[in-house]
């Protein structure tokens, strides 16, 4: 069994809205005054704050007389928001993450989580605590056959859109075992680059926006603060930016879903995109590119499907390294993006030629667990081959 997250639109009627939005507030006040207790806790007692201790806070905050509005709405978000910032702090404790940060301001995306006891879910309607009426979803695929929904959490993004996921149970079926297997190099000129030869061409879609949003933003800056003309203009920015996710996110979607149809193995790099991102030339058509979510996209999808996602370590070079005899180019600029091999004499279109050593680091870490490095010339000028073990990973997908 699995869990799924099956996410829609929903248009709340007035009422339903105005109640979801004193959620989020109280849910942002709730969790950025826990995390201050707990931040001061620390750095004047030198104590750790746990988080049945925010749950007696809470109590505590809901008799002052000032925070009444804590009552307007129901608990189980709150004492969700608690759990939230506990599994944060968790998570920096084990160095996984950094230190939480406060939650931002109204305008940004809000979210509010119910767990089981704060909703109905009868023939197919969801009803929020507090409310009298169901929400009104827009049902563009169905929920799998008997599932019952575990947790929902409903959202708003910058756009003023609204959206529903529920979180259920169900089983997911593996597909049939495929006899083929692919490397993948990411690029900016091509999006991937299989070791097929085949090339997906990078849409490049916040550059496609690039002059709307520039004159969206303009017209932002010239809008008095607090007035209702700025906010009208925050949302044509926003909505601006929404189309743009929007657009990556349905492209990354069915690009990973074919790869993982279609093949048993997939073998990608383990790219540092936080470290790439630093290059100033370079970080925006990075960041639009979005290399770490094309990786997330794999990864969970291999589990659910049966499927081998392999990622090789970072450092194998595998642009300068031929694919057909194994010689290592000394240097290789970014702007060539043809060579011929000095040794065999083949003809290599460099990101072709990089999904191939991908491939083969893949099927070696598959094969033994270790990665393939090829060495550079030795000092008498004959070339040689040596594997010596990387930090190769076969990857699972953390759920």
């Amino acid at each position: 069994m699995l869990r799924r997250a099956f996410r829609y639109r929903f248009y709340p009627t007035p009422q339903q809205a105005e109640l979801l939005n004193r959620t989020f507030g109280c849910v942002r006040y709730v969790y950025n005054r826990a995390l201050a207790e707990r931040t001061r806790a620390w750095y004047t007692e030198q104590r750790r704050v746990s988080y049945a201790q925010t749950s007696a806070m809470l109590t505590e905050w809901k008799r002052d007389p000032e925070l009444a509005f804590l009552h307007e709405v129901s608990s189980v978000p709150l004492q969700q928001a608690l759990r939230h910032l506990q599994a944060a702090f968790t998570a920096f404790w084990d160095k996984r993450a950094g230190y939480p940060r406060f939650k931002a301001k109204k305008h940004g995306r809000q979210s509010a989580e119910f767990t089981r006891s704060a909703f109905r879910w009868r023939e197919g309607k969801l009803t929020l605590a507090k409310m009298s009426e169901p929400l009104d979803i827009r049902w563009s695929r169905p929920l799998p056959e008997g599932a019952e929904p575990t947790t929902v959490t409903v959202s708003r993004d910058a756009a003023g859109r609204w959206f529903v996921s529920i979180l259920v149970e169900t089983e997911v079926e593996t597909l049939p075992a495929s006899p083929h297997e692919v490397g993948v190099d990411a690029g900016l000129t091509a999006l991937v680059t299989l070791s097929t030869g085949e090339k997906v061409t990078n849409p490049r879609c916040e550059r496609r926006d690039r002059d709307r949003l520039a004159r969206a933003h303009r017209a932002l800056a010239r809008k008095q603060k607090g007035s209702k003309n700025r906010e009208k203009a925050r949302l044509k920015v926003a909505r601006i930016h929404a189309r743009i996710v929007d657009r990556r996110r349905d492209l990354l979607h069915q690009l990973t879903t074919r790869l993982v149809r279609e093949n048993q193995t997939v073998v990608i790099e383990d790219l540092s995109v936080r470290s790439m991102v630093k290059n100033g030339r370079l970080a925006r058509a990075i960041s639009d590119a979005a290399w770490r979510e094309l990786r997330a996209m794999l990864e969970y999808k291999c589990h659910w499907y049966g499927r081998h996602l392999v990622v090789v370590d970072r450092w194998l070079p595998s642009s300068k390294t031929c694919s057909a005899c194994g010689h290592l180019l000394d240097t290789l600029p970014p702007h060539v993006r043809k060579w011929t091999c000095p040794s065999c004499g083949a003809t290599h279109d460099r990101d072709v030629n990089a999904a191939r050593n991908i491939l083969a680091a893949g099927r070696a870490v598959t094969a033994c667990g270790d990665g393939v490095r090829p060495q550079r010339s030795t000092p008498s000028g004959q070339s040689s081959v040596k594997q010596e073990t990387q930090p190769a990973r076969v990857g699972l997908p953390r759920l």
